[in-house]
């Protein structure tokens, strides 16, 4: 639950008064920090929290950012954070969580329930940084998210063992480095929205990640949107988005 929705419920069940309510609405929209402005309204405008990039933020700012944002809301969620941010973070925020495969540094202390389905599928283990960032931050956001990995197409008897809940899931986010053949694959047995994450994994000619996003871009199958190299996180976020407006389809 937001932190706007919790003080309309404390509004409604006589926790708070009016006056309470309104000084929380009437506060600036953002946090100035001096050298950082925190959006603590972007979950009431998007839908979505203010989320923190960590990889390269002075050890002190992201601490205070962190301090920040948990007083704020009671969670956090940071990408891109290193062992060394984590043991900094967490001498002020004990209960904070590292994951050193995605490299996600978060505080949840509220339970979310996961709605819908997506589904992440990655080619290989190599791709699973990326694969993990994009369904750990699925789930921060409230999906449910089935994992789907090792499944490239260079074995493609793996994937075809799991069609049945790929063609369930709401969206299915394909990640793949090397050619990059796997979205184009899935979006041939689909019917819904895939979400294609090139991967920088590859020999020499595979440019960084270039193939495979050229590869992504131009394939023949359709329903296939293109996220940007490694962009886990921005493949979660988007997946999200889809899968709440097939939920509220649902319900409607």
């Amino acid at each position: 639950m937001s932190k706007q929705r919790d003080i309309l419920e404390q509004l409604k069940n006589g926790e708070i008064t009016v006056d309470e309510a309104e000084r929380y609405f009437r506060s600036e929209p953002f946090h100035d920090m001096g050298f950082a402005k925190l959006d603590t309204h972007r979950e009431l405008r998007s839908g979505f929290p203010e989320v923190i990039y960590c990889a390269g933020k002075p050890d002190e700012y992201l601490i205070s950012i962190y301090e920040k944002m948990v007083e704020a809301d009671g969670c956090a969620f940071g990408t891109r954070a290193t062992g060394e941010q984590y043991e900094l973070v967490k001498a002020v925020i004990p209960d904070i969580e590292y994951n050193p495969v995605s490299k996600i540094l978060k505080v949840e202390r509220i339970s979310k329930e996961k709605k819908g389905l997506i589904a992440i599928c990655c080619a290989g283990t190599a791709d699973l940084p990326v694969a993990e960032e994009a369904a750990q931050t699925a789930e921060y956001f409230g999906t449910r998210v089935e994992r789907i990995y090792d499944v490239g197409v260079s074995g493609i008897h793996r994937l075809l063992s799991r069609v049945e809940i790929l063609q369930q899931a709401n969206c299915v986010v394909a990640i793949a480095g090397m050619e990059g053949a796997l979205a184009s694959v899935i979006g041939g047995l689909v019917s819904n929205p895939v979400i294609a994450v090139p991967t920088s994994v590859g020999y020499g000619a595979s440019f960084g990640g270039l193939s495979a996003l050229l590869t992504m871009i131009n394939s023949c199958a359709n329903g296939v949107a293109v996220v940007n190299i490694d962009n886990g996180y921005g493949a979660g976020y988007m997946a999200t988005q889809i899968n709440r407006l097939a939920v509220q389809d649902e319900k409607e």
